[in-house]
């Protein structure tokens, strides 16, 4: 009886870690962009190549930051922000190495 209490902890110890290992497993954004999974658009903005709920997560969260990021630019140089969105699309896209996705407005190309 001892010994099935003790494999019932590990197992419930093992669960228990491999839940807490699950962040170091998410998805980030060069292994997205590596796996054609998002890529860069002309708005400044990721999107979804191969959409699924992890993949918008990300795309989620990074538009979020970068949509913070550009506000701050906008306001401290007084010009809007779809004008910094525009460059910020612009330069992404050139960045973008080859093989990866871009969107200019004509749908997904490999750069």
């Amino acid at each position: 009886m001892q010994a099935d209490t003790t494999i019932g902890r590990a197992t419930r110890v093992l669960a228990l870690l491999a839940l807490l290992a699950l962040p170091a497993w998410a998805l980030d954004l060069d292994t997205a962009k590596s796996r054609g999974l998002v890529g860069e658009t002309s708005s400044g903005y990721l999107a979804a190549v191969k959409p699924s709920a992890e993949v918008d997560a990300l795309v989620a969260d990074i538009n979020a930051q970068r949509k913070a990021h550009y506000r701050k630019i906008a306001v401290d140089n007084g010009i809007s922000l779809q004008a910094v969105e525009a460059r910020a699309g612009l330069k992404a896209i050139e960045k973008t190495p080859a093989g990866e996705f871009v969107n200019t407005g004509a749908g997904w190309q490999k750069k």
